[in-house]
């Protein structure tokens, strides 16, 4: 592996898996299928009104191969510091 390449993944987000996203049979929705246990480790933030969420990522380009139907499913995870 060369230097730029060992540099490039050191600098890649790490990434929690938390659960994945596909298209209904029907196709006119995405349907999220999010793994309990791990969504409970999952790191939240609140908001100033008190409100408490969990920030989740999909790649945009992932899901709309899904939507298109180039691909099955995609994944949702978490970004880790």
């Amino acid at each position: 592996m060369s230097k730029t390449k060992k540099e490039t993944k050191q600098e890649e987000s790490r990434t929690l898996l938390v659960g994945y996203a596909r298209r209904s049979n029907a196709g006119g929705a995405i349907k999220l299928s999010i793994n309990t246990a791990t969504f409970a480790d999952c790191e939240t933030y609140e908001t100033s009104d008190g409100e408490s969420y969990v920030p989740l990522v999909l790649s945009m380009a992932a899901l709309q191969r899904v939507i298109a139907g180039e691909r099955a499913v995609t994944t949702v995870s978490q970004l880790l510091d």
